[in-house]
């Protein structure tokens, strides 16, 4: 088949989650056979050129670039408050010049499938319809309003009242798309449930993001135990509240009863005034790091305190396939079917990522099989090959 994918971001290089979800399908895609065609928004914020995606990358898909600024802007963000409905976040993805490519390449090829990375491109559906019979997918990352109703809750003052508008703006925008693409393709069975409850009347099926077992496997020679780490966008509000709080809340008293653990953390893009607040004893901020998977490997115990967010946490997911024992909250965890104390630990309060960080640390029986657990966990159920193929046979019974 002749697949379209649509981002509001290059899904190169594989940093994030959103990328990675992209990126996955595409290679699912490729590798079964398909001809597959990326056209992205090249924002300021991730921009690339194409001499520098890779080789082996540009084989599985034409990548079609569009300069689309994209820049977050307080000035505008306080105008759009003012003097319009439409959330700040959707209007920034909105443009001339990309509609003007979407044409040319819709007039240049057909395709059987559109699908639509993410809420930020369903706009250019009707743009869509005019120029292609395509079965139009809207695959949604998260439930995105949820992202910002939850930093409202967590946050003070003007933050949060400026974050508490925009998430209902947000969710009006989202119920205004609901039903105009053809198909839903939710990552979380969550989220699909979030989506009907809105309104959703189309044919939808939940397929989460795969895991390429032949990049992503578990290899313990350099492992030090024990140890903390973190890895994740340093740019991400979800991930900076996160890591802020157990920073102050937690790792005093962790490290008070382990004075020789070290707690790494690694991730892009960190703001100046976050990287000062990592300044605390045996906490060492690594930034942006060569190789992810290899400094994963290199670590034991993963933490991920997420208070906010949506949709699935693919740095869980990957941690997990690399047989890491990870210590989540249950937003952190959401979407993803683990048993707790199973495949995942669980904790809410400072109180408890302490108890479980110390259980971890001073049993490593408990460690390794938590790791082997996961390990087992993501492969029965992460498989990317096994996704693009399951996700296939759904449009094929739409395709007209």
């Amino acid at each position: 088949m002749r697949i379209l994918q649509v981002t509001n971001k290059v899904p190169y290089p594989t940093k994030d989650g959103g990328a990675i979800a992209c990126m996955n399908l595409t290679k699912g895609f490729s590798l079964l056979g398909h001809d597959v065609t990326v056209l992205s928004m090249n924002t300021v914020k991730h921009h690339i050129t194409l001499d520098e995606i890779p080789e082996s990358i540009k084989n599985l898909a034409e990548f079609r670039l569009v300069d689309v600024p994209a820049r977050i802007s307080a000035i505008k963000a306080v105008v759009n408050l003012l003097f319009s409905q439409q959330p700040y976040n959707a209007s920034r993805f909105i443009a001339d010049n990309f509609s003007t490519e979407l044409i040319r390449l819709l007039t240049e090829k057909e395709f059987d499938i559109i699908q639509l990375e993410g809420l930020y491109v369903c706009p250019y559906i009707s743009l869509i319809r005019e120029f292609s019979k395509a079965l139009i997918v809207y695959r949604a990352h998260n439930i995105e309003h949820e992202i910002w109703a939850r930093s409202a809750e967590i946050s003070q003052g003007l933050k949060k009242f400026y974050l508490r508008n925009l998430a209902i703006r947000i969710r009006k925008f989202e119920a205004r798309l609901l039903n105009n693409y053809d198909v839903l393709v939710p990552i979380t069975q969550r989220d699909e449930s979030i989506l009907y409850g809105m309104g959703n009347r189309k044919p939808s099926m939940v397929s989460q993001t795969g895991i390429d077992s032949s990049v992503l496997f578990p290899n313990a020679r350099n492992l030090e135990y024990p140890s903390l780490f973190h890895i994740g966008s340093m740019e991400w509000g979800p991930n900076q509240e996160g890591l802020l709080w157990f920073v102050q809340e937690c790792w005093p008293a962790i490290h008070k009863k382990y004075p020789d653990l070290k707690f790494y953390v690694a991730g892009r893009n960190a703001p100046a005034w976050m990287a000062k607040k990592f300044d605390q004893p045996n906490v060492q901020f690594l930034g942006e790091i060569a190789d992810a998977y290899e400094f994963m490997n290199s670590k034991a115990i993963m933490v991920v305190p997420l208070f906010s967010g949506s949709g699935m946490r693919v740095k869980i997911i990957e941690g997990m396939a690399l047989g890491k024992s990870i210590v989540s909250t249950p937003i952190g965890a959401e979407g993803i079917e683990v048993e707790k104390d199973k495949h995942i630990m669980i904790a809410e309060t400072a109180e408890q990522f302490v108890e479980a960080v110390s259980k971890l640390v001073e049993d490593k029986d408990l460690f390794d099989s938590i790791g082997r657990n996961a390990i087992g966990f993501i492969h029965e159920k992460f498989d990317n090959l096994a996704a693009a193929s399951k996700l296939i046979d759904f449009y094929k019974q739409y395709i007209k």
